[in-house]
């Protein structure tokens, strides 16, 4: 965490407060939580990582990771949502801190309003960025004409750019792998199918391509398809893994603060006590709490070492698989933890426990999974697979 970081300047008490009354609502109806994304835009939030000199705060990837955890823990699916522009964002910024402008349209382009989404994910795609089923379609004028289906494309609603990529195989001996924003246009088309579990307000829904063009001035790096040290790939999965620890991290905050003050609310009928007194209620709020202060300090060491453009070398993609996975498994379990010392009542959909217990749910599903957490480390400590 930032020394000193004051983070009332970019998401002030009340702020939060209005964010969280709104969360029961926005989870019961299955919206998008219009209102919160206009009060965050209304504060600066969505260009907080833009430089100062082109119309942002300036603020670097660590101190975005302690405001993430802020808004998480007023609304989980607020945050998730949000997240996904800031990870493109970051990314610019990742690249501008090492000397690349090749996303500066990026900032400018959020600093003027746009929202950026995150159109990454592909059903049964586990090579994730370093493989796509769309395709890309080179055009004579240097654009590219995208085909195929993005899934849990959070901010569905309200993106204005969709960063994706996707395969050109006009060469078929050398596939090549496009990154690329498109703007909506009717050859996309958002599905309205967004009914789950947790994580309702990020409206995460599917998004089909049919020949959408990414302007050649919005094409952001062709790479080999497969494994590539490219910034812009780094970038993409420094900026996913620590935002996402983030916001894991922030929920897991808020379900102990819940836990705390039903302990200290509640009374044994057989003690007269508070049950903050019982030895039982007492380990389980510890256990806790010993999970989640591990959390904090590894995402703000990463955060500042990638800020500081620290070169980790091939450590760094299992690095920040292990804090994404770690954050996201621990307040999975503190949410267990917490709805068992609230008791009986956070079983009902009304309590803010079983929305953080649901919402929770989520993180497993988000890249790095955690069999692709375990692979990595596995290949960091042992080295790759034998032929």
């Amino acid at each position: 965490m930032s020394d000193g970081f004051e983070t009332s300047g970019h998401l002030p008490d009340d702020l939060l407060e209005r964010i969280r009354s709104r969360a029961t609502a926005v989870d019961a109806e299955n919206v998008f939580p219009d209102d919160d994304l206009a009060e965050l835009r209304e504060a600066g939030y969505l260009k907080i990582l833009v430089p100062t000199e082109l119309g942002g705060a300036g603020l670097g990837l660590a101190e975005a990771t302690v405001l993430q955890q802020k808004l998480a823990g007023a609304a989980p699916a607020t945050a998730l949502a949000i997240n996904m522009h800031l990870v493109w964002t970051a990314v610019a910024k990742v690249l501008r801190d090492r000397g690349i402008d090749d996303l500066e349209f990026v900032l400018t382009g959020a600093a003027a309003g746009e929202v950026f989404a995150f159109g990454i994910s592909e059903a049964g795609n586990d090579l994730v960025l370093f493989g796509s089923d769309t395709a890309a379609h080179p055009r004579p004028d240097g654009s590219y004409a995208f085909t195929g289906t993005k899934i849990f494309t959070s901010l569905a609603p309200v993106w204005t750019q969709l960063g994706l990529h996707g395969i050109d195989t006009t060469d078929p001996d050398d596939p090549r792998l496009v990154y690329a924003f498109v703007p909506r246009s009717d050859a996309v088309v958002t599905r309205d199918d967004w009914n789950t579990l947790g994580m309702r307000g990020t409206q995460s829904r599917t998004t089909q391509l049919h020949g959408a063009v990414a302007p050649a001035d919005r094409v952001a790096r062709i790479v080999p398809a497969g494994p590539s040290p490219d910034p812009l790939v780094f970038g993409i999965f420094a900026a996913f893994e620590l935002l996402l620890a983030s916001v894991y991290t922030g929920i897991a905050r808020r379900a102990i603060d819940l836990a705390v003050a039903s302990a200290a609310a509640r009374r044994s009928k057989r003690t007269g006590s508070a049950l903050s007194q019982d030895p039982d209620i007492r380990r389980r709020v510890a256990g806790m709490g010993l999970a989640y202060d591990a959390l904090p300090p590894q995402i703000a060491s990463l955060s500042h070492d990638v800020d500081a453009v620290v070169d980790h070398g091939p450590r760094w993609f299992s690095l920040l698989s292990g804090v994404k996975h770690r954050s996201t498994t621990a307040a999975k379990q503190i949410a267990d933890e917490a709805m068992l010392v609230a008791g009986g009542s956070s079983f009902f959909a009304s309590h803010e426990l079983s929305r953080i217990y649901r919402d929770v749910l989520a993180g497993a599903f988000h890249p790095s999974d955690p069999e692709s957490a375990h692979a990595t480390a596995a290949t960091a400590w042992l080295g790759p697979l034998e032929a």
